[in-house]
């Protein structure tokens, strides 16, 4: 791999498509002049990742978590609440490859890429200029074994994240979105707690890079523009329709959209990696993804395949009209322990989801 640094000026050069690849030509449009292209495909693609997350090469400036020149940032329309924390994410493709584009499920990579993301809460203080303290990044390494996971744990400095193969606890000291204070034991998972939610029959693979939760836009360094877009004119997802012909999912937040939407895509993106037809939670009967049709598999009148505990001593899974005879809001209000749900993820409620879905319950006939 070429890791020699990349400019603008190397676009005016009809001799750069030769020497560099169509993907960091356009890179260097879209991120800061003075990035570089030194991504580490060996570490990547090894049995055993490097004891620091630094020597991936993932960040030109590992404090200011500046991505290098071929890694681009994106966000999704709706993410996975986790437990109030501030996520950054990345995608890196090798360059000359390409992932190719899913309508419904998560895009199919080549070996050699790599999903970054990256967990922070503001270090005590609250508002827009609050400083992040970075907890913890996780990756999803591709290589021709498949999907690896690893979570690697940041110092106080600041500087480096260290691979932490069983697991951490982090004392979490912050603020809510709302202001209100935060004090809590955060989770960092474990290696077999990572394939609890990264299991799709059996082998692991990414949940967020789905095509109607990244057909949004985005702030880059060069101007706010469709995600989709950029991954295409970048060069690293093929097969890819426009923006306007691909599905795209609300965000969940955004009191203008349908309120049965928003339910839905929260459902989707917290519950449905593990209750689908082929997930972990398969057993149940309770199908959650976006584009279920099964008013029953929803879980709408449904009742549960074993009761216990975790029904709080309701009937159904969603009775329509009573979410407080509804075990999925009782699941998804509690923190207990063997009856929340997600079950990994999270130990902090999420009052504005509850709020949603006991809406979304109250309004189903």
């Amino acid at each position: 791999m070429n890791c020699r640094r990349i400019t603008k000026a190397d676009t005016m050069n009809p001799h750069a498509y030769r020497h560099i690849g169509l993907l960091a030509i356009v890179l260097a449009w879209l991120l800061p002049a003075d990035a570089a292209f030194a991504v580490s495909d060996a570490a990547i693609v090894a049995k055993r990742p490097p004891k620091l997350l630094s020597q991936f090469g993932f960040f030109d400036d590992m404090k200011a978590h500046k991505p290098a020149a071929a890694v681009i940032p994106f966000r999704l329309n709706t993410p996975l609440f986790s437990d109030h924390a501030h996520k950054m994410r990345f995608v890196y493709v090798p360059d000359g490859n390409q992932a190719v584009y899913n309508q419904n499920e998560a895009f199919e990579f080549p070996a050699g890429s790599a999903l970054i993301k990256t967990f922070a809460f503001p270090g005590g203080a609250s508002g827009p200029d609050a400083k992040l303290r970075l907890i913890e990044t996780r990756l999803l390494l591709k290589s021709e074994r498949g999907w690896q996971a690893w979570a690697y744990l940041w110092n106080d400095e600041q500087t480096d994240a260290v691979l932490k193969v069983t697991g951490a606890r982090v004392e979490i000291e912050s603020n809510k979105p709302d202001g209100s204070f935060l004090d809590f034991t955060y989770r960092v998972p474990n290696k077999n707690q990572c394939k609890g939610c990264h299991s799709l029959a059996g082998e692991v693979v990414p949940i967020g890079p789905k095509a109607r939760n990244l057909n949004g836009d985005y702030p880059y360094a060069s101007g706010t523009r469709n995600q989709l877009s950029v991954w295409v004119d970048a060069g690293i997802l093929a097969r890819a329709p426009r923006p306007d012909s691909a599905p795209k999912a609300p965000d969940w937040e955004d009191e203008a959209a349908d309120l049965e939407e928003r339910a839905r895509v929260w459902l989707d993106v917290n519950c449905a990696h593990c209750h689908r037809r082929q997930g972990p939670a398969s057993n149940s009967g309770l199908f959650l993804t976006y584009g279920e049709e099964d008013p029953v598999a929803l879980g709408i009148g449904k009742r549960p395949v074993a009761a216990g505990r975790g029904s709080g001593g309701r009937l159904f899974d969603i009775a329509p009209g009573d979410p407080d005879g509804s075990i999925l809001l009782y699941r998804v209000e509690s923190t207990e322990a063997g009856v929340m749900m997600p079950e990994l993820g999270r130990t902090q409620p999420d009052p504005d989801a509850v709020e949603l879905l006991r809406s979304w319950i109250s309004n189903l006939r």
